[in-house]
């Protein structure tokens, strides 16, 4: 089973801003941060399911749309949560709890070989078990001074084998980073 991390940073680190926001992200000066590197539609077609945190699934239930129309998508939760009519006919959200390695178990045995890990504190409980395998982070030209960290401050220690690097002329570097086996 392949577990890979797919994320946009500020430059200090984080994800979001405190509150959860993350219009910094969409400022227009960072639209070729969408073409850069690996491209997310180039990732997300060799994704078989997206396993993200309670708190992440609430923030893209705020968006215009819905994204991940063709993937399933296993939320992190041990929370009674309910999913949106229009997104309960097309069976692709369910609510899974455990821990890392159970969950992986799970998918595998159901046949899934990559995972796509989303939200900062999935993604840290995946690191923090090992279980990821490649990450792509997209550093967006911006300091936010606080907010959400990608990693957290108990994050165990993981040598990483570059792959790929990416600039772009309005400064965003996109850093693709192989998590080598200790």
């Amino acid at each position: 089973m392949k577990c890979s991390v797919y994320i946009a940073t500020s430059t200090d680190g984080y994800i979001a801003k405190p509150d959860g926001g993350i219009e910094w992200l969409h400022r227009a000066e960072y639209a070729d941060a969408t073409n850069l590197g690996l491209v997310y539609t180039d990732f997300i077609s060799t994704v078989d399911a997206i396993v993200m945190g309670r708190h992440s699934y609430e923030k893209v239930l705020t968006f215009d749309e819905w994204y991940y129309e063709d993937m399933e998508v296993i939320v992190l939760t041990t929370q009674d949560l309910t999913i949106p009519d229009h997104l309960n006919e097309n069976g692709k959200v369910r609510f899974e709890s455990g821990t890392p390695q159970e969950i992986v178990a799970k998918l595998s045995g159901e046949g899934k070989q990559h995972l796509y890990i989303d939200g900062g504190i999935t993604i840290q409980r995946f690191l923090e078990a090992k279980l990821i395998n490649e990450l792509t982070i997209t550093v967006i030209p911006i300091l936010l001074g606080k907010g959400i960290p990608l990693f957290g401050k108990g994050s165990v220690e993981q040598p990483l084998e570059l792959i790929d690097v990416f600039s772009s002329d309005s400064g965003t570097v996109q850093k693709r980073y192989k998590i080598k086996p200790a």
